[in-house]
């Protein structure tokens, strides 16, 4: 068999495991390209040849495997995603096991998904034209603001980063956002505006009840609070009911559809998969990709076939 890994070094804590990864993934006669991300990488670059490939494994943070996903949506691929980074929420979404020995297995067993990706493109004020995809989730507001004070202590405090942005930010901006769903437009105010793949967060909590990566659809999540710790409700009922199923999620509403136009009533900065852009904006539009990723799953995966 062949494999091409693609590992970024400075996601997360800079761990070795891929290689032990890359040592129970390997046996005889197999061949492997392990290609290291340096700070100017292209992800379509780094994919150009991916079908000579039997799998690819994408190694890094969220916002590495983020855009090597929609780099390589719609190729019929095979990838499997390495958790490196400092949250790896998507390899939580998926829901493989995270040790390299067991994901090594479930590569080499070759059991595959069809996953969807969403596809987000907005112009900032200063008319630069972004279009990234969405693995996880984009936002607008104070998830952005969040991870733009966050980012550059997550070297440093791992995950406790995003709870020290947090308490820095006790009374973001509220916003009005004018969102259109499948054509059907709802106002809204509220501390952030996210579009949504996949809810499902740390410690299987999951934002949004439902949400899954495999139907067809993006998820609209809007924060209908006016500071930070009113957040704290939702979360703390998500202490015991990790769903949402049961309690529900109170100060959070959402939308389901296939196509998103989201007006907001200032600009604000947008973050997709983790990572914040330049500049601001005050409008972004959405959709999804459906089935758009060949992703290898383990038995233990919600999206694995019973």
């Amino acid at each position: 068999m062949r494999f091409l890994i693609l590992h970024n070094p400075r996601s997360g804590f800079g761990s070795d495991a891929i290689y032990e990864f890359e040592r129970a993934l390997l046996h005889d006669g197999d061949e492997c390209l392990m290609r290291i991300m340096d700070d100017a990488w292209d992800p379509k670059q780094a994919v150009q040849d991916a079908a000579l490939y039997d799998c690819v494994i994408i190694s890094g943070g969220d916002g590495t495997i983020g855009h090597l996903m929609y780099a390589l949506c719609n190729t019929g691929v095979p990838l499997c995603v390495f958790p490196s980074g400092t949250a790896n929420l998507i390899c939580a979404s998926i829901g493989n096991a995270h040790e390299p020995a067991a994901l090594a297995l479930a590569v080499r067993r070759g059991h595959t998904t069809q996953l969807d990706l969403g596809e987000i493109s907005w112009t900032s004020e200063a008319g630069h034209m972004h279009t990234h995809g969405i693995a996880l989730v984009a936002g607008s507001g104070l998830d952005a603001q969040l991870m733009r004070t966050a980012i550059p202590h997550k070297k440093f405090f791992g995950e406790a980063a995003y709870f020290t942005a947090a308490l820095s930010n006790l009374a973001p901006t509220v916003q009005t956002f004018t969102i259109t769903v499948d054509g059907v437009t709802h106002e809204r105010q509220g501390i952030a505006c996210l579009v949504a793949n996949s809810a499902k967060f740390q410690a299987d909590f999951e934002l949004l009840p439902g949400v899954r990566m495999d139907d067809g659809l993006l998820s609209v999540i809007v924060l209908e609070t006016k500071m930070t710790a009113e957040l704290v409700k939702p979360l703390f009922t998500g202490l015991f009911d990790r769903s949402g199923k049961t309690l529900g999620r109170p100060n959070i509403e959402g939308f389901h559809g296939r196509e998103v136009h989201v007006e907001m009533s200032s600009p604000i900065p947008v973050e997709v998969d983790g990572e914040v852009f330049a500049g601001e904006t005050r409008t972004f539009d959405a959709r999804v990709l459906p089935k758009a990723c060949t992703v290898i799953v383990d038995t233990l995966s919600p999206y694995a076939q019973k």
